[in-house]
Formats: structure tokens, sequence, C-alpha cells
């Protein structure tokens, strides 16, 4: 159906837990690749807890001499007991100029999933660094500006927000806000970015805890404010992606 991005501007507004809750969420197939130039691996040390070994991932993607669809298919991994699989990020931030010129081919091979009937969720972290998958969040169905509902997480998204929309940098742009009403709604952010609001998520850092640190729940966790959001976010955004591929159909 579609590649989403997510990505932030400053803080930690949550981007690699709302991409891990979404990608376990997802009804279809889906793929969630950690691109964070920043060498941050949320899945490795937060969900996996660092017990996991290291088997491959970005780098070795990067570095293979197969067609990029085929490197692609041969780094990822499976979430055991689900649809979803993942192909683990940067070890460090060192690695990332390894992937200079090489996020173009991803994104034609991500492009390539999506019409195989397998859904790409990107994890690209902080923008503004070296080796940021630009090309992927130039070409995803929807490009995702990550951010809180604080006047500093405000502050900080506002000049990304404005060259976005002012250069086109991104297919269609969007935003996701975690913990509306902090002070600010989803609307009032919307507004504040001139970008449309597509997706929100509750504020629960406990919540949270169960996809950022893989901190076991309650019983009850399933029907929490915090999943019930995903789920929520997850109904929206294929609403949205199903919108946008019929007017593309017209077209």
């Amino acid at each position: 159906m579609a590649v989403i991005a997510l990505a932030s501007t400053n803080g930690a507004p949550g981007v690699s837990t709302t991409c891990l809750g979404l990608a376990l969420a997802w009804p279809r197939p889906v793929l969630l690749l950690e691109a964070d130039p920043r060498g941050l691996s949320a899945l490795m040390t937060g969900w996996f807890q660092g017990a996991r070994p290291y088997e491959k991932g970005l780098v070795e993607l990067a570095l293979s001499s197969l067609a990029p669809a085929d490197a692609l298919r041969e780094v990822m991994l499976p979430f055991e007991g689900t649809q979803a699989s993942f192909v683990t990020g940067l070890r460090t931030h060192t690695q990332a100029t390894t992937l200079r010129g090489q996020w173009e081919p991803v994104a034609q091979a991500l492009a390539e999933l999506d019409a195989e009937g397998m859904d790409v969720i990107v994890d690209a972290g902080a923008l503004g660094y070296p080796g940021s998958p630009d090309p992927v969040l130039a070409s995803a169905d929807v490009t995702l500006l990550t951010v809180r509902s604080s006047l500093p997480a405000l502050g900080g998204a506002r000049p990304w927000a404005d060259v976005a929309v002012r250069e086109s940098l991104w297919r269609n742009p969007g935003l996701l806000v975690v913990g509306e009403k902090r002070p600010y709604t989803g609307g009032e952010i919307a507004a504040s970015l001139s970008l449309p609001l597509m997706a929100q998520v509750a504020w629960d850092p406990k919540g949270a805890e169960f996809y950022s640190q893989g901190v076991r729940q309650s019983d009850s966790f399933e029907t929490s404010k915090y999943v019930r959001s995903l789920n929520a976010a997850v109904a929206t955004l294929q609403t949205e992606l199903a919108h946008r591929r019929s007017l593309e159909v017209r077209v």
C-alpha cells in the first residue's frame, strides 16, 4: 500500500517508539526500516533489551553487491509471531558515511516492496544530520514530521515545516503529534506549522515503555490509552493513504 516515513527536528518526540508501535499494530505485512543517521538502534537497545546479537542490517544493505531490492530482502528480519519485519539501523554515527549515495536506490527498493504488497514504515530519526535518508523522505507516500505539543517542540519544528512547504521537500508532508494538549491541540499545531494533521499518539510514558524498552505491561495494556491511540493512528493513516492512492488513479 505505501511507504510512510517519520522524522523529528529536536528533542525526543518518540519517533522510534511510534514507528515500532505502528509496525506491530499494522494489519498488513510491513517492514520497519531503522534509518536514523545518528546510529541509534532503538530496536536493539530497547525492544530487544540488548539481548539479541547483531546479525545484519543497514550497513550490509549499503555494502551489498546485490541489486538494492534483493539486498533489502537479504537483510530483513522477522518480528516473530507477527506480519512485521525489520532492518536494523546503524550501530554508530560514524557508519553514516557508508550510506552516502545509497539512499536513492534504497528508496526505489522500498517502492518495489510497496508494489509487492508490503508496506514500509521508516524511522528517519532526527533531520539535518549527515547521512539522513533525504531521498526516502522525499519520495515516501507520506512523510510525517513528528512533534510534541510544547512550545519548544513547535519552535524547533517550525523552520523545517517552513522549508518542507516552501521548497516542496517531501511528496506528501504531514504531522504526527505525540501528546496533544500539552498544551496545544493537534489543530492548533497544524495551523501553526501549515501542515495537515494526519495522526496523533497519546502521551503515556509508561505505556510507551513496552515499545521503547521492552518493559512488560499488565493484561489491560492492549486496551490502554496508548495502544488505542496507535490503533487509531494506523486506521487514520490507512484511510489517508487509500484516499491519496484513489486520487492518483483518477489522474
